[in-house]
């Protein structure tokens, strides 16, 4: 199918209904504001608005178009998550606030540490890099891989509201707004001046303290938010086997770790300081993982003494004004700093492995057996940096018409290191016995990845065009162009119909590309893939159809049907004459589906959010599924308020039919049912507040895909109990 032409089709279909009368729909509805742009600091319900926080009814929304908008007419498809539905749910970090989100399914990766997968409408991979997440409208991407930075986990008490799109964005935001954008929006020093201070501690020895405050004062405020977040992880996640011990089968070894845990441990540091004074903004963010767990290791086999540090610092500089009575303007400059430090014992202790001339195992013709008496061992590092400068005006001078120009600039280093006892440069296979010194090969070309560094500048226009009372016509372009590979444009446009009182109905085409990242083009000395510096960028098609219905002010139901063809999707194939891999633009894909939202408020005490997922995706040649993504997936939240001091919440979520990888001889994975549940107790003053925690309450025996070499799939944790003490000051 030429996606293409098909989505000019429906557009065409649309276009006659144009010359239909309007209704009377007020048009102060349908109005975006300028107050506010880009990062998310948006209008919202009033506290007291039970309703709109929790169906986000009139919500505005800025993640769609970079200009506030109201969600149910927001040229995109779009959810809104508030700061009172995330503590009512009791979630404790971002991955189980966004299983909220329909077509969105959070899992652990398949290539190493159990980093989390956001699996939008069956497009993920490994590290992310089709998702773009944003901390209020910046990205913070490791440059390395263009995922999230490894082991990364968000602490949620200073997030104030959480904005996703599911489908293209790189008419807005650039490379990697691929299959969404999330945009994590943090408290303001106004949502802060009402300090909160709490302890939360539960199974697995975890322990969550935080503290948060802001000021204000004419024109200047300042907030502070501080969260720790540390667990010794869920032992009772064994798995039986692993990469090391099918080796040990076939040298005769005893070496693997297995049956052994997961390594699941994390120690997680989240820091935000922020100025402001008058149109001027200065946000800084710290994030640190100490000493993180690596899953079931780097290479697929258990290590129990390797470990990940991650420090990652940002700061940001914005500037708003409306400075004249037609043009609001903002502009900012960033920069981001993130340290990377890591130890692998890729193979324990005791491992013997078929090492080649190159001096890595399974290379290419064996010289040697050898036997790595204190493992095999990689301590990989790296800095990267990346300076950002953007400037954005909307000029609303023409009646009818609300027109966003941008342009921005971006540069992205990296400077690596790396001590290891294996490889070019420290072994060759010819010495049998190998033992756990380490041999620096910072700065040779026997390193895993050279130095690199990449500049993007872009520039983009919009416009939206309110056609008449019913109808919204949104337009846009936005053209990149990479130091590295070249240029890429991507157009979308959205046609949004107020078809009736209390019905809106979007149609919806883009397109969107992720770039290449630096280990997929330049990686080197490394068995199990190298770069390829002639990728291309991949690519997709979008169409969706969506439609938002209000039958009453107490319900509300949002239904979405898309199709997309995404195209050279980077995989790693084998060379030709070689047992060696390399990263290629080697594979297309197509999906198709539909996603239902349910809202009711059938109470004053009680509140039902539900929602249904599907969709189906196959490889374009040769049809097969793809593998792991959900096909169908169900989400319930129950919120009942028993009295003005009692509270309670359960969720529920459903994940079911995810394929097997061609070739995989595996049984199905099982679907499972996930249930967490949440009771809340304030006291008479309104400060004090107590809280009872319950995560997988039904104990269920639930897993995610792994790759064959672990053979059980991942087994993700046991049921969880934590109890909570929060004091508002």
């Amino acid at each position: 199918m030429n996606i293409r032409r098909y989505s000019l089709t429906l557009f065409a279909l649309f276009a006659p209904i144009l010359s239909l009368p309007a209704h009377t729909a007020l048009t102060d509805a349908t109005a975006t504001s300028v107050n506010d742009f880009d990062d998310g600091e948006i209008n919202e319900f009033e506290e007291g608005d039970e309703l709109g926080d929790f169906y986000s009814g009139e919500e505005l929304v800025s993640i769609a178009t970079g200009t506030s908008t109201p969600l149910n007419k927001a040229p995109a498809v779009a959810s809104v998550i508030t700061r009172k539905q995330i503590e009512a749910m009791g979630a404790t970090h971002l991955d189980e606030v966004l299983e909220r989100v329909p077509g969105i399914h959070v899992s652990p990766s398949k290539l190493s540490r159990l980093d989390s997968v956001f699996s939008i409408r069956g497009l993920q991979t490994g590290v992310n890099p089709q998702v773009l997440v944003l901390l209020n409208g910046v990205e913070f991407k490791y440059v390395f891989n263009g995922g999230l930075p490894d082991s990364f986990r968000m602490p949620i008490s200073n997030i104030k509201r959480i904005e996703v799109i599911r489908g293209p964005g790189s008419a807005v935001y650039g490379a990697d707004a691929y299959s969404g954008v999330i945009n994590i929006i943090t408290n303001t020093a106004s949502d802060n001046k009402t300090g909160d201070v709490g302890i939360r501690t539960g199974s697995f020895d975890s322990q969550d303290v935080w503290f948060r405050k802001g000021y204000e004062k004419d024109d200047f405020s300042v907030s502070f938010a501080f969260e720790n977040q540390t667990s010794d992880g869920d032992s009772g996640r064994v798995i039986n086997s692993d990469q090391q011990s099918a080796f040990d089968g076939l040298f005769g070894t005893s070496a693997s770790l297995a049956p052994g845990p997961l390594n699941t441990n994390y120690d997680v540091t989240n820091i935000h300081l922020d100025f402001g004074y008058g149109n001027w903004k200065l946000e800084n963010w710290y994030w640190q993982q100490d000493s993180g767990g690596l899953g079931p290791g780097v290479a697929q086999a258990l290590d129990n003494v390797g470990y990940q540090n991650t420090n990652l610092f940002r700061t940001k500089l914005g500037f708003q004004d409306q400075v004249t009575s037609n043009w609001n303007l903002k502009a900012g400059m960033s920069y981001q700093k993130t340290e990377i430090d890591a130890s692998f014992v890729l193979f324990p202790a005791g491992a013997t492995l078929p090492i080649g001339s190159d001096g890595n195992a399974f290379s290419g013709i064996p010289v040697g057996p050898v036997t790595f008496t204190d493992g095999y061992i990689g301590n990989p590092g790296s800095t990267d940096q990346t300076f950002k400068a953007e400037i954005a005006g909307i000029y609303s001078g023409i009646n009818d018409h609300q027109i966003r120009a941008a342009t921005g600039w971006t540069r992205q280093e990296i400077e690596t290191r790396e001590h290891k006892n294996f490889g070019p440069g420290v072994i060759d296979g010819t010495v049998s016995v190998i033992d756990g010194t380490l041999t620096d090969v910072t700065g040779t070309e026997d390193i895993y990845l050279t130095d690199q560094d990449r500049t993007n500048y872009y520039l983009s226009l919009q416009d939206e065009w309110q056609l008449n009372n019913d109808w919204s016509l949104t337009a846009g372009v936005r053209w990149d162009h990479f130091s590295d590979f070249g240029n890429s444009s991507n157009p979308r446009i959205a046609l949004v119909w107020e078809t009736s009182h209390n019905l809106t109905s979007k149609l919806l085409y883009g397109t969107a590309f992720r770039a290449p990242a630096f280990n997929e083009q330049y990686l080197i000395n490394n068995p199990s893939a190298l770069g390829n510096p002639d990728l291309t960028p991949e690519e997709i098609e979008t169409v969706e159809l969506a439609f938002d219905y209000r039958p009453t002010f107490d319900t509300s139901v949002q239904l979405s049907f898309f199709y997309y063809e995404a195209t050279d999707l980077i995989d790693t194939v084998v060379v030709p004459g070689t047992s060696s891999k390399q990263t290629e633009n080697n594979r297309d894909q197509e999906g198709h589906g539909a996603e239902i939202e349910f809202g009711w408020k059938i109470s004053d005490h009680l509140k039902l959010y539900a929602n249904y997922a599907y969709q189906h995706s196959e490889d374009s040649t040769t049809g097969a599924d793809i593998p792991d993504a959900p096909q169908h997936s169900t989400y319930l939240d129950l919120q009942y308020t028993v009295t003005p001091q009692l509270s309670t919440s359960l969720q529920h979520y459903w994940v079911g039919s995810r394929p097997r990888a061609s070739g995989d001889t595996r049984e199905e994975i099982d679907d499972y049912h996930w249930v967490n549940m949440k009771l809340k107790y304030i006291l008479e003053n309104n400060k004090l507040q107590l809280a009872l925690i319950a995560k997988n309450l039904l104990n269920t025996n639930a897993s995610e895909p792994s790759s064959g070499s672990i053979p059980d799939d991942f087994p993700l944790e046991s049921r969880s109990i934590w109890g909570q003490v929060s004091y508002r000051f």
